[in-house]
């Protein structure tokens, strides 16, 4: 189980390895919402997103013998970048299991930052099946993408810095909107805030038709969603809240925001104008929610987490439509 003690150690093995994003503002943004927005991209970390804090906080937590055999991972493509970079940089192998219809710029990135790529059908097969069978038939470590304990730590460290941030800003209650997969991102922030800034409170945000972590805070169990592609927010569908990260959401979040695929991508559009910043769908839905569904968030300020930008070009260039 995660803890704040082991964000706070993840965060000095991260120091010098990955970057403080700072919190971006822009008063055409603030009119829009209502209140004023203040979002931390990212998008501009190694690799483009968050992961790579997981990634690094795993992997630097291994034993010498667990890192010379190598480590193995699966992820529709911002975990396998972080993964296999972070993997890299420790001078170690990596075996990354990625969804065959992921974007191609996220799988192309994930080979060239030295992780050995093996695609399935997400559809037919399962991930996991195939990451256990590969990793004790190699004798691998399993990074999972959420639910794994080093990885929810790493990601905390973005709630240390948004604590931080938040307070030398004067902002000391505002609802946090973080994009939301399998809940490693929003429970790790959840963690930090709760020990660091107890007044900031998260919020999970997705898209439409795969809500199942707002459905499951709304239950207090565990929902599924009926389906696990059909949406350019790719990088957080998942079928499920983890099992690690469900009962810390339940415990520490507010209730989740859900938005539409277009929602997203005009946010994607405005925060690329006013920003001047890239987000990929599935990293935008926070901002969609800061801007769409502004009476369901409290207080005068709101802090949203862009989670990443590995936009495909023609995914890009369809938001940058809505600018016309």
């Amino acid at each position: 189980m995660s803890t704040l003690q082991m964000i706070e150690a993840a965060a000095e093995r991260l120091k010098g390895h990955v970057r403080e994003t700072p919190l971006l503002s822009s008063p055409f943004i603030d009119e829009l919402a209502g209140r004023r927005v203040l979002v931390k991209p990212e998008c501009l970390q190694h690799t483009g997103s968050f992961k790579v804090r997981g990634a690094w906080s795993a992997i630097s937590a291994l034993g010498e013998a667990e890192r010379e055999s190598g480590v193995i991972a699966y992820s529709s493509g911002n975990h396998a970048q972080g993964v296999a970079y972070a993997a890299a940089q420790h001078g170690i192998s990596s075996v990354i299991i990625m969804p065959s219809d992921a974007p191609q710029l996220k799988i192309n990135n994930t080979r060239a930052l030295g992780g050995e790529v093996v695609l399935y059908d997400r559809a037919n097969e399962s991930r996991e099946e195939i990451g256990e069978a590969l990793a004790a038939e190699r004798g691998l470590t399993l990074i999972r993408p959420y639910d794994e304990p080093q990885v929810i730590a790493g990601q905390g460290t973005t709630g240390l810095e948004i604590a931080r941030q938040a307070t030398a800003l004067g902002v000391t209650q505002a609802d946090v909107l973080v994009c939301c997969g399998g809940g490693g991102l929003t429970s790790g922030i959840a963690l930090a805030l709760e020990g660091h800034a107890p007044g900031l409170r998260p919020r999970p945000c997705e898209p439409e038709g795969f809500d199942d972590v707002k459905r499951s805070l709304a239950t207090g169990h565990i929902q599924t969603n009926k389906a696990t592609s059909g949406n350019l927010c790719d990088a957080i569908l998942t079928p499920q809240p983890g099992d690690l990260t469900f009962p810390i959401l339940n415990r520490l979040c507010g209730p989740g925001l859900s938005v539409t695929e277009e929602e997203a991508l005009r946010a994607m559009a405005l925060a690329f104008l006013r920003l001047k910043i890239v987000l990929e769908p599935g990293g935008a839905v926070s901002l969609a929610a800061a801007l769409y569904r502004g009476t369901e968030i409290e207080g005068d300020s709101v802090i949203v987490v862009a989670s990443g930008g590995n936009a495909d070009p023609e995914v890009f260039g369809k938001a940058l439509e809505f600018l016309t």
